[in-house]
C-alpha cells in the first residue's frame, strides 16, 4: 500500500511553552488536551483545518540545548511544509510571521507559493499554497524550471484570494 500523506511531525525544543505560543499565535494551531498526569514537557498541536488526532507533538528538552546543526555539520530534517487552502491564508501568515519576526523567505515554484519562516528554536518550516489543476497552463509548467521570488501581491492578483488551491 503506497503512502498517501504525512499526518504529524514531532520536534525536540527547548521551551515547550514558548513553542506552543508561537505556533499558536502565528500558525493558527491550536493545543490538544491529550496528556496524562505525569507527561509534563509535552504538547501536541492540531491545525487550524485539520481533522487529524495531532499534527505536531513538541517534547521539551531544555534551555541548555545547542541549536540543531542539520544541513550545516550533520545529516537531518531540512524542514517541514505545511499547505493552506487560498491565497488569502498564505497572505495572512505572512503577515503574521512578519510582525512576530520569524519570517524567513518567499519562493515561487511556479506550481507552488512558498513562504519560510523560523520557529523559536530557529528551525525552518514551509507554509505553501498550491495552484490548483485546472490552472496549470503551459506557462506555469515551463516556469517550473526554477525558483524565484514570491511576489504574493502579483499572485493574489493572478489567482485571487479565495481560489482553493490544490489538486481538484
Amino acid at each position: 500500500m503506497p503512502i498517501t500523506r504525512l499526518n504529524h511531525a514531532v520536534l525536540y525544543v527547548r521551551d515547550v511553552d514558548a513553542s506552543v505560543a508561537f505556533y499558536s499565535d502565528v500558525l493558527g494551531f491550536r493545543k490538544l488536551d491529550m496528556l496524562r498526569d505525569g507527561f509534563d514537557g509535552a504538547a501536541f498541536l492540531q491545525a487550524e483545518g485539520s481533522i487529524n488526532d495531532h499534527d505536531l507533538g513538541l517534547f521539551q528538552i531544555g534551555s541548555d540545548a545547542d541549536a540543531s546543526t542539520a544541513g550545516r555539520s550533520t545529516v537531518g530534517l531540512y524542514h517541514l511544509a505545511w499547505e493552506v487552502d487560498t491565497l488569502a491564508e498564505l497572505a495572512r501568515i505572512r503577515e503574521a510571521l512578519d510582525s512576530a519576526g520569524a519570517l524567513s523567505g518567499a519562493s515561487d515554484h511556479s506550481t507552488s507559493k512558498s513562504l519560510y519562516g523560523k520557529d523559536p528554536d530557529g528551525m525552518e518550516f514551509e507554509v505553501a499554497w498550491f495552484v490548483p489543476t485546472d490552472k496549470l497552463d503551459e506557462v506555469v509548467l515551463d516556469e517550473r524550471k526554477g525558483i524565484s521570488r514570491l511576489d504574493l501581491d502579483a499572485e493574489l492578483e493572478r489567482y485571487g484570494a479565495g481560489t482553493v488551491g490544490g489538486v481538484v
